[in-house]
């Protein structure tokens, strides 16, 4: 393992973080506090408790993850798009780094920089609302599993998007719109029995609930289907990475 490599990819692309510290950071916290705000403020006078936990502080873990998904794959996409884009990822792949370490690098930088975002979401969040985290080993293990899941996923969308465009079409219309209705400000039980047997067939429902779990001890399902759900969407993106660098799709001129 070249630890060095790893570090030189992963310390350059923090560094660009700190460059736009505005975008990647600050940005996001004020959208979701914003979401938090105006769901909890507009939606919290009518609905002022679910499943026994206050209506602000049942939207914080889905808020949380929301974030968490989002800012993975944009940060993943646009940290591997770029060398792309530029030219440079050819320098990389002509270094003595692996394919593996590569990922490493680029995977983890874009973990580390959503898992910031998040930390920082829930510290704010608990200036507006009690918080309560029942189990702060599965919160940690669901919070660092959905970041490396999705740096994974948006890993696989840099390599594949051809143009900004392209860059921004998988978070935008399809990560955002599931997130909504995967139980981000709501229990899917509150819906009618047809829309709850559609809403399982959102995989970003299993993410939000088991998460969920973690602060109120309360899901829409079990907990180990929410962390079967999250493993096999890790694994299938594992196996979507190796066999891009196998075959060398949009890598090799």
């Amino acid at each position: 393992m070249n630890f060095e490599a790893i570090k030189a990819i992963y310390v350059s692309e923090m560094a660009r973080t700190r460059r736009t510290l505005m975008q990647s950071v600050v940005s996001p916290v004020i959208s979701t506090v914003l979401y938090f705000v105006v769901f909890g403020a507009a939606i919290g006078s009518r609905i002022t408790e679910v499943d026994g936990v206050s209506y602000g502080a049942f939207i914080v873990p889905g808020l949380i993850m929301m974030s968490l998904m989002t800012q993975s794959l944009s940060n993943a996409a646009f940290g591997i798009y770029f060398p792309q884009f530029t030219g440079t990822i050819f320098e990389i792949l002509s270094a003595p780094v692996s394919f593996f370490e590569i990922t490493v690098a680029y995977v983890g930088a874009a973990a580390t920089k959503s898992i910031i975002v998040g930390a920082v979401i829930l510290i704010t969040a608990s200036f507006f609302v009690p918080l309560e985290i029942q189990h702060p080993v599965w919160m940690v293990a669901f919070f660092v599993l959905t970041s490396v899941t999705f740096a994974l996923l948006g890993f696989i969308i840099g390599i594949w998007a051809d143009n900004f465009e392209r860059l921004q079409f998988v978070p935008l219309l399809i990560v955002t719109p599931l997130a909504f209705l995967g139980g981000s400000f709501y229990s899917i039980s509150m819906l009618p029995e047809f829309w709850q047997k559609v809403t399982l067939l959102n995989p970003v429902l299993y993410l939000i609930s088991g998460f969920r779990w973690s602060f109120y001890g309360q899901a829409d399902v079990s907990l180990w289907l929410s962390l079967l759900a999250t493993m096999v969407f890790l694994g299938g993106s594992l196996a979507v990475v190796h066999w891009i660098f196998k075959t060398g799709y949009r890598l090799k001129p």
